[in-house]
């Protein structure tokens, strides 16, 4: 089945390390954080803080669940980028791989929100024709992700000329 999700003779490049980092750090905040406001609500209205403690419990399962899977997800993370296409692939538990040749890109986009620049990291978004062959490409470094950018929009642009 690993065959079906790997282009032969291809090295798989990976994301940056510190993309793990990142989703370590928002692992260990989100949940509690969204978890916090409604179990404090909860018990400062009906005085039951036991309802609290349960949320908040849920919460510390969540972020431990995630921080378990940081590892795995961040190793499922590849691209390859092949003559005519760029495979991208992800996910443990449900796989993915998309293939974009290079003639169907119509926008080639960098992204870096305030957390990810905090950490050096950039995202690569590729948009085609068709919606639902967009891909995005995470926990880039912003060299890479300067490069990426540049050579898939070359090589959109040669591709497409032949339209």
């Amino acid at each position: 089945m690993d065959e079906l999700f790997a282009p032969p003779t291809y090295a798989w490049n990976r994301l940056s390390p510190k993309y793990r980092t990142l989703r370590r750090l928002t692992s260990l905040l989100v949940a509690p954080i969204l978890f916090s406001v409604p179990a404090i609500v909860v018990g400062l209205v009906s005085g039951e803080w036991w309802i609290s403690a349960i949320l908040w419990g849920i919460a510390a399962v969540i972020a431990v669940s995630r921080l378990l899977l940081v590892d795995r997800n961040w190793r499922s993370w590849g691209y390859v980028e092949r003559e005519d296409d760029l495979y991208i692939t992800h996910g443990v538990l449900f796989r993915t791989l998309v293939a974009v040749p290079y003639g169907r890109m119509q926008l080639v986009e960098v992204e870096s929100g305030p957390l990810e620049r905090a950490f050096g990291l950039a995202s690569v978004t590729l948009h085609t024709a068709s919606a639902s062959t967009d891909a995005t490409i995470p926990g880039l470094t912003p060299d890479e992700a300067a490069r990426l950018r540049d050579r898939l929009t070359e090589l959109g642009e040669a591709q497409a000329s032949g339209l």
